[in-house]
This record gives C-alpha cells, structure tokens and sequence, in this order.
C-alpha cells in the first residue's frame, strides 16, 4: 500500500494566515486596553489604600499648627534627569515638610517595601531594590505625565483626613479649621502611550474612579 504525503494546500494555508491577522487584530488592541487598565487599576488601589491610612490613623493635634501637614498624601514627582514619573505615600508626622522613608512612608502590602522615593534620584531602572518598585509607573506602565486639574488644580500631591474626605495643599492653623478640604472633584489625568486616562475623586467622601468606568 502506498503512502500519501498529507500537508496543507494552498488555500488551507491561505485560510491560517487570514485566520492568524483576524485574531491578532482583535487581541493587539485588548492587550494595549489591559495595560492601561492594570496602571488605572493600581494607581486606583494607591488611592484608596491611601484614604485607608487615614481613616485608620487619626492625625488630629489641636496643640501642633503644622498638624494638617501629617494627613496620609499620595505624592507625584518626576525623577532625576527626566527619567520617569513615580508616586509615594505617607504621613508627615514629625511636621518637618517631607516624608521619611524608614518611619513616614507607607509599606506596599505585597512587597513589605517602602513606597517613598525622591526626586533628585533616577529612577529609569525603577528603583534601587530598597524600595516597592510598583511605584515607579514610567517604567512599570510607561506614563508620561502627570496633570491635576478641577480642585486639584496645579498640585501634584492629595491627602486624606481621618472622615476619608478629600485634602490638598495642607495649611497651617492654629486649630483644626479643615482649610485645605476640597468641595469639588478633583481629576488626575495620565499620559499613556495607548491611550491617556483619567481619575476622579470625589471630595466628601474620597471616592475613586476612572473616567468612564464610573460604576466598576
């Protein structure tokens, strides 16, 4: 008995190929949606573990004129040299205007790492392996830029009281007056390079979202 060779025709590979650009067209664009979703959705996260901080952590001291300064905040920044955005998260609890690392800033649940970093550092690498390496998005997602805009306008920084409202700008006072509390929303645009989004947030009761995903 005599073997037949079996291999494709002509048009069974024609069929393949076709079949390959139809797939590739559809799975390309998801996979660039996912990735600006996964940055959407941890920055989201940020932002809530922030507002957890605060309603954990009462930082209230009617008998310290800087003590707004020590609201949990998710600070913004570009690195040294151009070479990425990174955000960081903490409490100012000595009033000193900055955040320390080994006793100010908050630890990434899932590293047990710091999220601090500063600005006069590089960070093109995404950190130096002392810190949580989730933070720095330019080189996890490839976000450009950062802008606030709405209440916000101008900042690069929000904050949260011990209620979850909204804060920015933290002033001094000689009581607790709440002068820096937003009344509006304030919005967090990304730069992206599949896409640009943005992030609200609500000002009396700090709730989070992406712009278009109101009810997710």
């Amino acid at each position: 008995m005599s073997k037949q060779n079996k291999a494709f025709t002509l048009l069974e590979a024609i069929v393949v190929i076709v079949l390959i650009g139809i797939l590739a067209t559809v799975a390309i664009p998801r996979l660039q949606t996912d990735t600006t979703q996964e940055a959407a959705d941890q920055i989201l996260s940020d932002i809530r573990y922030t507002q957890h901080l605060a309603l954990t952590d009462d930082v209230t001291n009617p008998n310290n004129s800087n003590w707004q300064r020590a609201f949990w905040s998710m600070r913004f920044g570009r690195c040294a040299s151009g070479s990425g955005w990174y955000y960081m998260i903490g409490s100012d609890k000595d009033y000193a205007g900055d955040i320390d690392r080994i006793t100010e800033a908050a630890i990434d649940p899932l590293s047990g790492k710091p999220m601090f970093w500063i600005g006069t550092k590089a960070c093109s690498n995404g950190g130096d392996g002392t810190v949580s390496n989730k933070i720095f998005i330019t080189k996890r997602f490839g976000i450009s830029n950062v802008t606030f805009s709405g209440s916000c306008n101008g900042a690069q920084h929000i904050g949260f009281d011990r209620l979850g409202r909204l804060h920015q700008s933290f002033t001094a006072s000689s009581s607790p007056n709440y002068a820096s509390v937003l009344h509006t929303p304030c919005t967090i645009t990304f730069v992206h390079p599949n896409g640009d989004f943005s992030i609200n947030i609500q000002p009396e009761t700090g709730y989070a979202y992406r712009v278009g995903q109101e009810d997710q």
